[in-house]
């Protein structure tokens, strides 16, 4: 195979790779890094003798994608530069179409938290399967378990995935109203009204670059809305994680980046990333 057919072939994989990738890692940065990595084997190694090369640049991105979690865990060491995990901002469906294509099952930033606390072998058995359809065998052979364990440690994700960070409405439209109602009512001072768009164990974190500060239930998550009501702040609809949210501007500078999830027409989650470089970086972006 020549080498340009070849570069056409992965660059046809690539938007795939990326996604499988970032789901895995939580981090642009580290999953494009992932990326280049699979794509240096391919070209050094013999493509010819690949029978099916998009189940091969899948394993071997995942491959890379277990070493890499297992070593940030080892060492204790994040990324440079990154908060994990690290949320993706668009302005809307087809502004970015491998973006979208990275986004394509809406996958919400409250899902990625979830991810970052499993172990290496749960999260890849868990994205692998239930995210991309792949074989329980073929993940057994990435994780050194048999099949019938790695069925096991995809459940047992599934079950905190499930309890800890439900699908948010299918529905963009409908979460857009949930999120403007919940700033009409912070910005108003309308206490009553805004706990009526949150769920009763919403949770509110506050994502910094060395930990999380967490709030839970709905007086706390609006007393702390309505602190930063006063600000007069102007927003810019987004969609963060595919998922309803907002850019926050003082002037023209983007001061916070907040992430919505939104079930049964409530507000479970809201993640907010106010670091002055991350947001810079986001928006940029």
């Amino acid at each position: 195979m020549q080498q340009l057919e070849l570069a056409n072939r992965f660059d046809e994989q690539r938007p795939r790779l990326r996604a499988v990738a970032y789901r895995i890692l939580g981090s642009l940065n580290e999953a494009d890094d992932a990326v280049q990595e699979a794509w240096l084997r391919l070209s050094r190694g013999d493509p010819d003798q690949v029978e099916n090369l998009a189940a091969w640049l899948t394993t071997v991105t995942a491959r890379i994608c277990l070493n890499m979690l297992r070593a940030r865990r080892n060492q204790r060491e994040e990324p440079l530069d990154a908060y994990l995990p690290e949320p993706i901002v668009s302005t809307g469906p087809g502004a970015d179409p491998e973006q979208d294509a990275l986004l394509a099952d809406q996958v919400g930033i409250a899902l990625q938290v979830v991810l970052e606390a499993l172990p290496p072998a749960e999260r890849l058995a868990f994205v692998l399967h239930d995210m991309f359809g792949v074989p329980f065998g073929e993940i057994a052979e990435m994780v050194e378990r048999s099949p019938e364990a790695t069925r096991q440690l995809a459940s047992r994700a599934r079950r905190r995935v499930r309890s800890a960070a439900p699908a948010p409405d299918p529905d963009l439209a409908r979460q857009r109203q949930v999120v403007d109602a919940f700033f009409a009512a912070a910005r108003a001072g309308e206490f009553d009204a805004l706990v009526a768009v949150l769920d009763p164990d919403v949770v509110l974190r506050n994502h910094r670059r060395d930990s999380v500060i967490e709030l839970r239930g709905a007086d706390q998550a609006a007393r702390g809305a309505m602190l930063a009501g006063d600000r007069g702040y102007v927003l810019q609809p987004a969609l963060i994680n595919g998922a309803a949210g907002v850019i926050a501007f003082a002037g023209d500078d983007p001061v916070a980046v907040l992430a919505f999830t939104v079930v049964a027409d409530r507000v479970v989650a809201l993640d907010i990333y106010n670091e002055p470089d991350l947001v810079a970086r986001l928006v940029s972006a």
